[in-house]
């Protein structure tokens, strides 16, 4: 492994750089197959969930698989929006906390790199991306 400085530790794709070709397909296969298994579960658990809870209390049928993604997908639907975001707010809430932590970690980047008497030369500094969006 090749000797590797401040700045690179400091970049957030410097895990994933690192790793070869045929681990990065690896890796993806594995997200695959475990996304695929949760999709899964998650169809599994409201059928069960229905079929112990809904007969019993409110005297409704039970439900096999399918529908059970049919309801999940009618209360998307019906649902939609109504979280802590609301209609399309919830995407410009994620985007200036993403922009936020950038923030966070260039600054953290750049206090570590001052620490140790080593300069940024990449633009990860403090004030890099400053101004860019703000106004939003």
């Amino acid at each position: 492994m090749t000797e590797r400085t401040r700045d690179d530790e400091c970049s957030p794709n410097a895990w994933w750089e690192d790793r070869s070709l045929a681990q990065k397909i690896l890796i993806g296969i594995g997200f695959g197959i475990l996304g695929i298994g949760l999709i899964f579960l998650f169809g599994f658990a409201v059928m069960l969930l229905w079929n112990w809870l809904m007969p019993d209390i409110f005297g409704l049928m039970r439900i096999g698989y399918w529908q059970a993604w049919g309801l999940l997908a009618l209360s998307s639907i019906l649902f939609k929006g109504m979280g802590s975001g609301g209609g399309n707010g919830g995407g410009r809430g994620d985007r200036k906390r993403r922009r936020q932590l950038r923030r966070y970690m260039s600054e953290d980047c750049a206090a570590a790199g001052k620490e140790t008497g080593m300069e940024t030369g990449d633009g990860v500094g403090a004030g890099a991306g400053e101004g860019a969006g703000d106004g939003k």
